[in-house]
């Protein structure tokens, strides 16, 4: 991994995962130190009934501030934010994001797909999107969305991955910038984060 290939400017760094993402986020999330430059967004597939026990986890786990989503409020470098269960998250061109509760895509709210290319459209070649292991196709377009809009894009390597499907689904349908182990994403999130 060359960090002249790494995007030179971030201004948030999206993660999408279902089936057996959390213990990747487990394993790198410790680790990383407080992130200033940038916003890490988390979009993670969850029962409906989920309340916030995801977040207070993260928020134990994580050095990076966890700021709760609500509707319509600023995104901020610096912060860690996790997308709340049943809500697609969309970013808008103010700097603000919004919680949308329209049907489900690929059976999922909130669905990867929809952040990722909402957050493509507006962060352009400023944002990285990070495919973690799942069991559906989510995620692929989403990720197809930020290659096309100039953005980098990570996929979780499938042999790493507790739930393979998922990435595997990625790399066989696009030709995603960097394909990485566990240990290998925390490497690249410490390298971006300078």
């Amino acid at each position: 991994m060359e960090k002249n290939k790494v995007t030179a400017y971030c201004k948030v760094l999206i993660i999408g995962g279902s089936a057996g993402s959390l213990s990747a986020l487990m394993e790198i999330l410790p680790h990383l130190p407080a992130i200033h430059s940038f916003a890490i967004v988390i979009v993670l597939h969850r029962k409906n009934s989920d309340n916030v026990t995801l977040e207070e986890l993260l928020k134990v786990k994580s050095k990076t501030s966890l700021k709760i989503i609500e509707d319509k409020m600023s995104i901020e470098a610096g912060f860690l934010y996790v997308v709340p269960s049943n809500y697609h998250l969309l970013f808008e061109k103010n700097g603000t994001i919004a919680l949308d509760s329209s049907e489900k895509v690929n059976y999922s709210r909130p669905s990867i797909d929809v952040s990722f290319e909402a957050a493509a459209e507006i962060y352009r070649s400023n944002v990285i999107g990070i495919l973690l292991s799942g069991s559906n196709t989510d995620g692929t377009a989403g990720l197809q969305a930020i290659q096309k809009a100039g953005g980098t894009t990570v996929v979780h390597n499938p042999t790493s991955a507790d739930m393979p499907f998922m990435p595997s689904n990625a790399i066989q349908n696009m030709t995603p910038d960097y394909i990485l182990t566990t240990d290998e994403i925390l490497k690249f999130i410490l390298l971006i984060n300078g």
